[in-house]
């Protein structure tokens, strides 16, 4: 059950799928654009063919919600103060054989920290995509409803005595010596 102030709009994600003259791949994933208020899609089902060309084809994937969180509205609002925003999607890559595709949308944020964690991990394809106008004017509206700014505080360091204890300490039992 959602959070009284969480708030998700369905996405439609747009992969391409693009030929490589590489011998060790013979093609790459990657997202394109996204579909404000699609209907809703299984990513792990059939995908819907919407363009091709001659090493190219798109389709729409599948819908994902865009998830927006109060305690994320720092990130969100750096991201709409870029020149274009972006919205995030991640791909997970998979050797599954119940998956038609081996490359599968799993989420879609329109928060870079979020984004940059999946990054981290080195498994998933994470691209940025330009944020369509009625996602920004979704995420914005967010922003401006729930956006506390939180002031920075200092955190002053303690003095460490052998009486509070910690790392070091000395152990309250007697040793025995030899």
């Amino acid at each position: 059950m959602p959070a009284k102030d969480q708030e998700s709009l369905p996405l439609g994600v747009v992969v391409e799928r693009r030929a490589l003259n590489n011998r060790w791949r013979r093609h790459e994933w990657r997202p394109v654009t996204v579909i404000p208020g699609a209907a809703a899609k299984d990513p792990k089902g059939e995908w819907t063919e919407l363009r091709s060309g001659e090493d190219w084809v798109q389709y729409h994937a599948g819908t994902l919600p865009l998830e927006l969180f109060p305690r994320e509205t720092d990130g969100y609002r750096l991201n709409l103060m870029q020149t274009p925003p972006r919205l995030f999607v991640v791909m997970r890559v998979s050797d599954d054989t119940d998956v038609t595709h081996d490359a599968v949308p799993s989420l879609v944020t329109a928060c870079p920290y979020e984004a940059q964690d999946y990054l981290d991990s080195g498994d998933d394809i994470v691209e940025a995509v330009t944020m369509p106008e009625a996602v920004f004017a979704f995420v914005q509206d967010y922003v401006r409803r729930f956006h506390v700014e939180q002031t920075f505080k200092k955190r002053k360091r303690k003095r460490w005595t052998e009486r509070e204890g910690g790392i070091g300490r000395r152990s309250s039992v007697p040793q025995e010596e030899s």
